[in-house]
């Protein structure tokens, strides 16, 4: 593996790597199989002949005779002969008393080293005249005995020479490592072709993703895939959609910035020209004084901007992401201390109802507070001088909220049925200055946070809801949620 990689300078692929584990380890195990088939295979043959010369030992065994007082045997040559043809081989017979006294045959064939069992043949190789004979053994207790020597035994030996058989099993060895070889080349084939069949779906799965177009983010089709490849593929079309959602937010933020911004620098450009032109410092003044105005507006404008943006980027939190416990009541009342000032000097009644109890929720502190922050300067901006707004924060079972109240010009019902949609303005304002994009701040930010956000037109004025729901808090979260609804 670390060759083919350095001498690729890749990675292999999985083509590659079942190739090269299940090729290797094929042709061992079928090797190790051809091994013990032919040592089987010798094994059968060597039990066979053996068989042959047992017979030729019982049959040599029938024709001993002790009745006449010494040992004897009735073996006519033409029985020798005929065990010769069924060999094919020199047969060598050997008759023998125990202590030796007695021997007929061929008493040069070797006895064998171990001690004899009565009755049982006893099997073995040994060299006799210079060759190799296969030796079949018996002995057994002589009936009647000789020289009254009760318990003496009859040895009777049988060997034949090995070459024919030697020769007959290397012949069925070699057809049996042929037979074998071809198939191990058979299984090879089929395992490769096998490999290379199953690998053609992520062939062609490379092919249509290398041939799309650099913008093409549709899912990729799982048609044909194997099934533990469709995972892999889900996975890649997730984050392709994601990539694609990214894509589109940030598409719609240049959009939305070119069609925004080029009003307000235009008119600047305008102003500046007209400034530089100008020789009266009381016009020059005011064109300057013209200028900050809409550079305010424009900052406002893309901080906005931004602010949407980074809320609709990634969709829906997820509990792996960095979120914080966030007290909406302490939360919104460092809110209306910043914004006190404002209302102040618009002589209005900025008041905050919640109790001293903290109410938490999870989620990030950041875009909670610029909704909050949105609703309060929606209410600041559309309450006439001497005029109320309220903040409420309060927790129900299963859910915080937070409500921005104000007696103001308030909101027609076609305005609240749109509302949220981006840099659309009601009736009320089309006389204040702004972009339209705070209540889409909000509606993005309550979506990413899987809560609700609820207008309603009051008969003076109109509220607006924040409804943070406590059912997809982490467990801690969860559990002291409930105890503070218990504590209440």
């Amino acid at each position: 593996m670390l060759r083919l990689k350095s001498l690729a300078g890749r990675e292999p692929g999985l083509k590659s790597i079942l190739l090269w584990w299940l090729v290797p380890a094929l042709v061992v195990f079928m090797m190790t199989a051809l091994w013990l088939s032919n040592h089987m295979l010798r094994s059968q043959i060597n039990l066979a002949y053996d068989r042959s010369l047992a017979g030729a030992l019982r049959s040599i065994d029938h024709q001993i005779s002790t009745a006449s007082g010494g040992l004897s045997i009735e073996l006519p040559y033409l029985m020798l002969e005929f065990f010769e043809l069924t060999a094919n081989e020199n047969v060598y017979y050997r008759v023998m008393t125990e202590d030796g006294l007695a021997d007929i045959g061929n008493q040069q064939l070797p006895l064998p080293e171990r001690p004899l069992i009565s009755g049982v043949p006893q099997y073995y190789n040994a060299d006799y005249l210079g060759e190799t004979v296969r030796i079949a053994a018996l002995a057994r207790a002589m009936d009647p005995p000789l020289y009254n020597d009760r318990g003496g035994r009859v040895v009777v030996l049988v060997g034949e020479d090995v070459d024919t058989r030697e020769a007959f099993i290397q012949s069925m060895l070699l057809r049996s490592i042929g037979r074998d070889l071809v198939t191990v080349a058979l299984v090879i084939l089929i395992v490769v072709f096998g490999v290379l069949f199953a690998v053609r779906p992520l062939s062609r799965l490379r092919q249509e993703v290398e041939g799309r177009h650099h913008d093409d983010l549709r899912p990729i089709e799982a048609r044909d895939i194997p099934a533990e490849v469709q995972p892999l593929v889900t996975a890649i079309n997730l984050h392709m959609e994601r990539y694609a959602q990214q894509a589109r937010v940030q598409s719609q933020f240049l959009d939305d910035a070119s069609h925004q911004l080029r009003t307000p620098l235009t008119v600047l450009r305008a102003q500046l020209g007209y400034a530089l032109r100008e020789s009266d410092p009381k016009e020059v003044r005011s064109a300057l004084v013209a200028m900050g105005e809409g550079l305010d507006r424009a900052v406002r404008t893309a901080n906005q901007m931004l602010t949407l943006a980074r809320a609709r980027d990634n969709g829906f939190l997820e509990m792996g992401e960095d979120l914080e416990r966030v007290d909406l009541l302490q939360l919104a009342r460092g809110i209306l201390k910043d914004v006190y000032p404002i209302a102040r000097a618009k002589r209005l009644d900025l008041g905050l109802e919640g109790g001293d109890a903290p109410v938490y929720t999870w989620g990030l502190e950041w875009q909670i507070r610029e909704a909050i922050v949105n609703l309060v300067d929606n209410a600041l901006r559309y309450t006439p001088p001497g005029g109320v707004i309220t903040v409420a924060v309060s927790m129900d079972e299963g859910r915080a909220t937070v409500a921005v109240e104000d007696n103001g010009v308030g909101m027609s019902q076609p305005d609240i049925d749109r509302a949220g949609v981006r840099f659309r303005r009601g009736k009320a304002g089309k006389n204040t200055a702004g972009a339209g994009l705070g209540l889409a701040i909000v509606q993005a930010i309550m979506q990413r946070h899987r809560g609700h956000f609820h207008l309603e037109s009051l008969p003076r004025g109109c509220r607006a809801t924040l409804v943070f729901t406590l059912d997809s808090l982490p467990d801690e979260a969860a559990a002291s949620a409930n105890s503070r609804i218990e504590s209440l």
